[in-house]
């Protein structure tokens, strides 16, 4: 059986990213349409979800994901299971393996994720790394295509992240909005811009798909024309506050600053957001924002990916 695992934006091709993506623009319409952990007789029907960050929003999708594809989600609290510290990542993974279809962990390092997937045995899914938050940019393109023409609508459509430039979010942004044909600009500040590598993975993927990816300081030609603007706080878990409000004030999405978008831009946060200070009240709760369907749409894209990725091993 040939085992799929989910670790960054572009473990899928652009064709399986746009199978998962139809998959969950169907799901939106029909909660229970795929049950492939349903009375399963030969196989567990349980996914492990564990998290060593805090979290609302992953946990609460990846559970009723879970519960709607027929299964049972079993929640590890990674501070009790103190994985790496208290028994090695390897053997954590062959006790897993064991016992549950799929791993899906919300960690720090991408080496532990990476560890946890070469000893499992099945699949394994980033649920939230330092280096890639990828289920998040699955959702954010299915609210995309919710919002503008559907998925075949997505290629040729400019999104602009602005704010920590070289955080996990920008990186999946630029790996899975390029695996998604996307025109994607990231406007950051210096010292805070994209990783080169990520940069010249996505470009690589951009040239296949008629995409492109460019990282620029100035918060105004990030957005300028763009059809969606996104951002995230700007201070992510482990980061020290101080010193950061005053370099990224410029790169707040506000009435100013999104007034030099399309006309019809959509705004995108994967909160939680601090408003105020990356986003102004104005625009979170504004016309433009699509942020509450961004986060159900967490529970739609998780969905179909954990469906793709258990019968894709199913047909290998």
């Amino acid at each position: 059986m040939t085992v799929r695992h989910f670790l960054a934006d572009d473990d899928l091709t652009p064709a399986e990213q746009r199978e998962v993506l139809d998959l969950a623009m169907a799901l939106r319409g029909d909660r229970l349409a795929r049950r492939p952990l349903e009375g399963r007789r030969d196989a567990p029907g349980a996914i492990a979800f564990i998290t060593d960050k805090p979290t609302l929003r992953t946990q609460l999708s990846f559970a009723g994901a879970i519960a709607d594809l027929g299964g049972q989600p079993i929640v590890v609290d990674g501070n009790l299971a103190q994985i790496g510290a208290r028994e090695s990542v390897e053997d954590t993974a062959r006790v897993l393996g064991r016992q549950v279809a799929a791993i899906v962990w919300r960690t720090y390092g991408q080496d532990r994720l990476e560890t946890m997937a070469a000893h499992a045995g099945v699949p394994v899914v980033n649920a939230l790394t330092d280096a890639y938050h990828p289920c998040q940019i699955l959702a954010d393109l299915v609210t995309i295509a919710q919002h503008r023409g559907g998925v075949a609508a997505l290629p040729g459509t400019t999104l602009a992240y602005v704010g920590d430039a070289g955080n996990n979010m920008a990186a999946s942004y630029l790996l899975g909005g390029a695996t998604a044909g996307l025109h994607v600009r990231i406007g950051g500040p210096e010292g805070f811009r994209p990783d080169p590598g990520v940069l010249t993975r996505a470009a690589r993927i951009a040239e296949r798909t008629g995409g492109s990816v460019v990282s620029v300081t100035a918060p105004e030609e990030a957005v300028s024309g763009a059809d969606v603007v996104a951002t995230d706080t700007w201070v992510s878990m482990g980061d020290d506050a101080a010193g950061r409000e005053t370099v990224f004030e410029p790169y707040q999405v506000n009435a100013g600053l999104l007034a030099g978008a399309a006309p019809d831009a959509v705004v995108l946060h994967c909160l939680p957001a601090y408003r105020g200070k990356e986003i102004t009240e104005e625009v979170l709760e504004g016309p433009r924002s699509v942020v509450w369907d961004e986060a159900e749409n967490r529970l739609h894209a998780q969905k179909a990916l954990l469906a793709w990725l258990l019968e894709e091993g199913a047909r290998g």
